[in-house]
């Protein structure tokens, strides 16, 4: 029935976005089977997949067939650095924070998704949108509309996902206790700020020809990767309030992982 409805009601070639799926499906099984904290990330980035392509069958885009090519090209920016990492290479230093993080068991799950999600949106949301627009040959302007609304559903997710923590970190509500600017950086970090330096980034690097683009990159990557490290570390005081909250989460890195790619019915969002 829903193939059905695609295929009148928008009929939009979504190859792209379903191997996404199938490729994030991949990453998700294989940190299942090391039991790597990186599955955490990819187990929600898969949903927000999902989200964008229910978003383009319902219309939601000015321009499907481009969202549909957004969407795969910023994907296979994370899929990218996964498989540079597991070939033992490095990927950028923005996700090279990330993919460290994921090896600290101190780190709240909350930071470990941040971290993705910071090397994702502040690098690599940009270079897509950029790329996106000269593939098909149009003005970074253009794409204006859709970038926003892909930040739209990200911005209606992240929330939901952090608010699910809760059920995974009971003690999690002690970080609302903590005043200051790491508080800020960890539990209120602004996917609208992110959206305008991604925006930034984008108009930064469209009039350039590729090989023209890696100094930009490079400055983007270096301030992102800095960002993440201060994800990692926020400040003085509020390290021990994390320890404390650390302690009461799920050691099962699995059960997290799974938890993010299929919650319980109750704790869904999108």
């Amino acid at each position: 029935m829903a193939d059905r409805e695609e295929t009148n009601l928008n009929p939009i070639d979504l190859g792209d976005i379903d191997a996404v799926v199938a490729r994030l499906d991949e990453i998700i099984e294989a940190a299942l089977e090391t039991e790597d904290r990186m599955g955490w990330f990819a187990a929600m980035y898969r949903r927000v997949t999902l989200a964008v392509r229910a978003g383009i069958v319902a219309g939601r885009f000015e321009d499907g067939p481009r969202m549909v090519r957004f969407d795969a090209i910023f994907a296979e920016r994370f899929i990218n650095a996964w498989d540079e990492v597991q070939a033992g290479r490095r990927p950028t230093k923005s996700w090279q924070v990330a993919f460290a993080g994921a090896n600290k068991r101190r780190l709240v799950i909350v930071q470990q998704l941040l971290l993705g999600m910071n090397a994702h949106i502040n690098l690599d949301l940009g270079i897509a949108a950029a790329t996106v627009a000269r593939e098909f040959g149009q003005p970074i302007e253009e794409l204006k509309g859709d970038f926003d609304r892909i930040n739209d559903v990200l911005a209606e997710l992240t929330q939901g996902f952090v608010d699910q923590v809760d059920e995974l970190s009971p003690w999690f509500g002690l970080l609302d206790k903590v005043g200051g600017r790491t508080e800020d950086v960890l539990i209120r970090w602004s996917i609208e700020a992110a959206r305008d330096a991604a925006w930034l980034l984008a108009t930064e690097l469209a009039p350039h020809q590729p090989v023209d683009q890696a100094r930009p990159i490079a400055v983007r990557d270096e301030l992102t990767e800095g960002l993440g490290k201060l994800i990692t570390r926020p400040g003085i005081v509020l390290p021990v309030v994390l320890l404390v909250v650390r302690a009461r989460e799920p050691n099962d890195v699995n059960r997290v992982t799974r938890f993010f790619r299929e919650p319980p019915v109750s704790s869904r969002v999108g």
